[in-house]
């Protein structure tokens, strides 16, 4: 039986993981995802390329039977993506930009299992509603120091819920991972969901 290793240092992915019953072995791909080629892409096409680069190189580093999750999250404003804000200036500028405002949070999923040589990659999309924020709400937030880490400089399961009253779509994908999506994936796989629980 292959292991379940979670590419990424995300601790909201492997929290809905856990959650579902499954505990993964973290392998941070270390992956520079600031570079010319990913950022020249469009929001939805760079979440996938980073998510499946990221899954092949810890596929690089492993030598166990193992399924791999690579996966990684933007939140697309018209066209533009909105990845981790890093700096309260432009967390600020974000949060200004989104305030009382829709966009679509992009979630690319990687898929590996070393054992069949087969992967699954594909996005889960998600529409994301916000009310309007005030001056001091914005800067009460930031100062949580919360969305600077995280894509889009928000949260759906933290400081970030009091402002988003509607989400169209999956709620996991927002938190990080489409949790239905990897059920399918494995399926597809040909793993059924007792089977993916009892990987260790």
């Amino acid at each position: 039986m292959p292991q379940i290793v979670l590419a990424s240092q995300s601790t909201s992915r492997l929290r809905l993981l856990e959650g579902a019953g499954i505990s993964p072995i973290v392998r941070v791909s270390q992956v520079d995802e600031e570079t010319d080629f990913f950022n020249a892409m469009t929001p939805a096409d760079m979440v996938i390329a980073l998510a499946v680069t990221k899954a092949h190189t810890v596929r690089e580093q492993i030598n166990f039977p193992a399924i791999i999750i690579g996966c990684d999250s933007t939140f697309d404003v018209d066209g533009v993506s909105f990845g981790k804000p890093d700096s309260p200036e432009v967390a600020r500028e974000r949060a200004l930009a989104i305030s009382g405002r829709s966009g679509l949070l992009h979630t690319g999923h990687c898929i590996i299992d070393t054992e069949q040589g087969r992967e699954i990659a594909d996005r889960v999309t998600t529409k994301v509603t916000f009310s309007k924020m005030s001056s001091d709400e914005i800067d009460d937030y930031i100062a949580s120091g919360e969305p600077l880490h995280v894509a889009g400089g928000f949260t759906l399961d933290g400081f970030g819920s009091p402002f988003i009253p509607v989400i169209e779509g999956d709620y996991t994908n927002v938190v990080g991972i489409s949790m239905p999506f990897f059920r399918s994936a494995m399926s597809q796989l040909g793993y059924s969901w007792p089977q993916v629980k009892e990987m260790r």
